[in-house]
């Protein structure tokens, strides 16, 4: 199986291939980036190089498209988080194959279990919800990663939320004995339900934040009226440098 090709976009490789890719037996590492976790991991070096690290990163907002077109002239699919664990678990499902859940609370892991067991009677689930603190420590990180070893998945899900969870996994991966690793922040909850993901109309126009916004406006401020416009900013002034260097090269 070829591996699409990926496009440098504010000195990150962005996956530019179609969300299918990864029903097809992907190994690696798998994280999300958009214009708030590159604004995150510009002040966050370990974050910045686990994002980095990545197998594949995949391009997670309509920011990061906008990019691709601005900075590339590429034009990139957007894959949600969401978007990308519903075709690994429909994958998994029909070969009979296994994953984990790693991280969220032990009342959204128990749903999302019981959603697969009805969904997709074939697929085999794991879970385990870690105590919930901002670092673990190694004695933590040890039980996490033998209960994940002990089950053997074909794919670990971890969601434990930017940038905690991306450092986690590039901290322990080769501890993991998992072919694909995911990071997916915020799809246990809507996986389970007890967060609602916007519809498929805001999704088409690209205002899939909106919504989320709306509902919850003190925990996602900062991510749209603060991240957002950071990366807008940083992204015309590396337009610019493309400009004054193909100027220079034309003279």
């Amino acid at each position: 199986m070829s591996s699409p090709k990926t496009i440098s976009i504010l000195g990150y490789d962005i996956f530019t291939g179609r969300k299918e890719f990864f029903a097809d037996g992907v190994k690696g590492v798998v994280c999300t980036l958009n214009p708030h976790s590159y604004i995150l991991a510009r002040n966050d070096s370990l974050f910045s190089e686990a994002l980095k690290s990545s197998d594949w990163l995949i391009p997670d907002g309509v920011g990061i498209k906008l990019a691709a077109r601005l900075l590339c002239g590429e034009r990139i699919e957007k894959i949600a988080g969401s978007d990308l664990h519903e075709t690994i678990i429909n994958s998994l499902d029909r070969i009979g194959g296994s994953c984990f859940y790693l991280g969220s609370s032990e009342e959204t892991l128990l749903m999302i279990r019981e959603k697969n067991k009805k969904r997709m009677p074939a697929l085999r689930t794991g879970i385990y919800s870690p105590q919930y603190k901002e670092i673990f420590s190694e004695e933590e990180s040890g039980e996490m990663i033998e209960v994940v070893n002990r089950f053997s998945p074909d794919v670990l899900f971890v969601g434990m939320t930017a940038p905690k969870q991306e450092k986690w996994v590039f901290e322990n991966r080769t501890k993991l004995n998992v072919p694909l690793i995911c990071s997916v922040g915020a799809v246990f909850d809507f996986y389970a339900g007890t967060v609602k993901r916007s519809g498929r109309f805001w999704i088409k126009l690209g205002l899939e934040w909106l919504p989320r916004l709306l509902r919850e406006p003190r925990r996602l401020w900062k991510r749209n009226f603060v991240s957002t416009p950071l990366f807008l900013w940083f992204l015309i002034i590396e337009k610019g440098k493309c400009l004054l260097s193909y100027r220079r090269e034309k003279k």
